[in-house]
């Protein structure tokens, strides 16, 4: 248990106690966050609220998800119930056997990322599609004492932590008017998101690059987002698209190479068996015989 936990733990009725005064006095204000870097894979910056703050971002978290989720198109995945990378993977899958009619004709996907998502979120723009679902003055108030406790710029009203679990929630809600405008106005029929990381499919590839001056400008004008010029294009599937960290084809899918390599790094730092099983568990839902046994010699081998 992490000493700040232990610490929060020591008085547990006392603080709860405590947070209960101040909110329903009206007194509550988001305290400071810690900060530090990780590597998971690629370097990010992650702000931790204090234990009091995170125990409340689980309640709201608990009461707002149920009502939100209803809300959510059923091809949007990351942090719901059920619909983790796997499931995105899975239904990614499904997606381009549908477009390709079981690979009978081609499948474009055009692939997009949207740069420094949560570092960019608006919390203006969040808080107007908040009220669009919550009349409570209240408890509007109440969430950008929250949203607003952070900010990637001092002075600048954007960004939402890495480290609070309640961005999650929001960064969804904040997309779900992406989702919503793909399939009731731009007409996408084929179309999956996790997080920013989205697609669209299509048999189409002329009507996949007419598209993207529409998406580039409905996400800069009502979400005050951007594309990744760098992680946007267009392929065929059976060239393998590379989403959520498999290279998928046509009838099969295979490991990223930088995820093939940092599981290799992972397994010699830690050469043990809990490691060496959690990613055998990971491959397996992929087309990975040989880098299965890949896996276990290098395991062995390190073992030694």
């Amino acid at each position: 248990m992490k000493p700040d936990v232990q610490e929060f733990g020591r008085s547990l009725m006392d603080n709860i106690l405590a947070l209960y005064e101040d909110l329903i006095n009206y007194r509550y204000c988001h305290g400071s966050y810690e900060s530090f870097h990780i590597t998971d894979p690629k370097p990010r910056h992650i702000h931790k609220a204090s234990v009091r703050d995170r125990l409340l971002h689980h309640a709201i978290y608990r009461l707002l998800y149920p009502f939100f989720d209803r809300t959510f198109i059923a091809d949007s995945f990351s942090c719901r119930v059920s619909k983790g990378t796997h499931k995105a993977g899975l239904r990614f899958r499904y997606l381009t056997s549908k477009v390709s009619k079981n690979n009978t004709r081609t499948c474009w996907v055009l692939k997009c990322d949207i740069r420094k998502f949560f570092a960019s979120i608006n919390h203006q723009t969040l808080l107007a599609i908040l009220s669009e679902y919550i009349p409570d003055k209240n408890i509007l108030k109440f969430l950008a004492n929250i949203i607003g406790s952070f900010e990637t710029r001092a002075g600048e009203p954007v960004g939402l932590p890495l480290g609070n679990l309640t961005s999650q929630l929001f960064a969804n809600v904040y997309m779900n008017k992406f989702d919503h405008w793909v399939k009731h106005k731009l007409k996408a029929k084929w179309y999956i998101r996790y997080a920013d990381d989205f697609a669209f499919l299509s048999p189409d590839r002329t009507w996949l690059e007419s598209i993207i001056p529409q998406v580039q400008n409905f996400l800069q004008t009502q979400l005050k987002l951007s594309l990744h010029p760098d992680k946007l294009f267009i392929k065929t599937s059976a060239s393998g698209v590379d989403f959520l960290g498999w290279v998928h084809f046509s009838n099969h899918r295979v490991l990223r190479t930088v995820t093939k390599k940092r599981m290799f790094a992972k397994i010699k730092e830690h050469p043990t068996e809990e490691t060496v099983q959690s990613y055998l568990g990971l491959i397996s839902h992929g087309n990975t015989f040989k880098l299965s046994q890949e896996v276990l010699s290098q395991y062995w081998l390190w073992q030694e």
